[in-house]
């Protein structure tokens, strides 16, 4: 199997690519850590083939999932690493925050 290479993403490409409940299936479906292909992944799904396909490369373009060729099929994976660095993320902002509404407490505790 080759794997093709996909760029890093952008924080901001994650979130937007995460905004849709389509794409958040799509994720959710790949979580299980096997690859599937554009049919699998259409199965028991409302939308065609290349509806599938564009949500596909939104998720691709944002890192959050790769395409792995095998002979002439396309296979797709979840990559968790972009998930990881916005839970970081979300969690670094979490913990300013916290610290924040201490300052503030302590300031208007005074």
């Amino acid at each position: 199997m080759r794997r093709l290479r996909t760029r890093r993403p952008t924080p901001a490409a994650v979130f937007a690519a995460l905004g849709d409940h389509t794409r958040l299936a799509l994720v959710g479906r790949l979580a299980a850590g096997e690859t599937a292909s554009i049919t699998d992944l259409t199965r028991h799904s409302r939308l065609t083939r290349q509806a599938i396909t564009k949500h596909l490369r939104v998720l691709e373009r944002a890192g959050i999932v790769r395409c792995v060729r095998a002979g002439r099929e396309s296979r797709f994976e979840l990559d968790p690493r972009p998930l990881s660095e916005i839970e970081e993320y979300i969690q670094r902002l979490s913990r300013e925050w916290d610290a924040a509404l201490e300052r503030l407490k302590a300031f208007v505790e005074e």
